[in-house]
């Protein structure tokens, strides 16, 4: 014995999708997704950016520890300007030490140091990425002496 099923009968307006909405619909699809895939570019930039700003501020750091480890007297840390440049992980940084000897107000020395670490990027990219990193430190010495700092 057959078992008869019924057959569907497909209404005339429930046809399905025609060619031309499935075209609109891909076409809507496709801006949403040049949309996202742009901002996923942005937002690699500001983590390159973001990363590029971080090791230079590890530079900075690690060269301001290494003037705070020698002794006050030392000959590093005479007023001077010197530039060079650091490699580290695979990206070069230009660095900027500025160490000076605050004054009092009649001219004579606080023994107070202000040191100044500026640290730039090299690496390519938007210019944001290549900002500076500023790190400033005073360093005063073991005498007994005013060392106020001036606003």
């Amino acid at each position: 014995m057959k078992i008869r099923t019924p057959k569907t009968t497909i209404a005339k307006d429930e046809g399905g999708f025609t060619l031309i909405e499935t075209s609109i619909a891909m076409v809507v699809m496709m801006v949403a997704a040049l949309a996202c895939s742009s901002l996923f570019v942005f937002s690699i930039q500001n983590n390159v950016g973001g990363s590029e700003r971080a090791l230079s501020m590890a530079v900075a750091q690690q060269q301001l520890e290494q003037l705070r480890s020698v002794d006050y007297v030392d000959s590093t840390l005479s007023d001077l300007t010197t530039n060079f440049s650091v490699t580290t992980g695979g990206r070069t940084y230009n660095v900027q030490r500025v160490i000076v000897t605050e004054k009092n107000s009649n001219n004579t020395s606080k023994e107070l140091k202000r040191i100044t670490i500026t640290v730039t990027p090299q690496a390519a990219g938007p210019n944001w990425t290549r900002t500076p990193v500023v790190l400033v430190s005073y360093r005063s010495t073991l005498d007994l002496g005013s060392y106020r700092v001036a606003d």
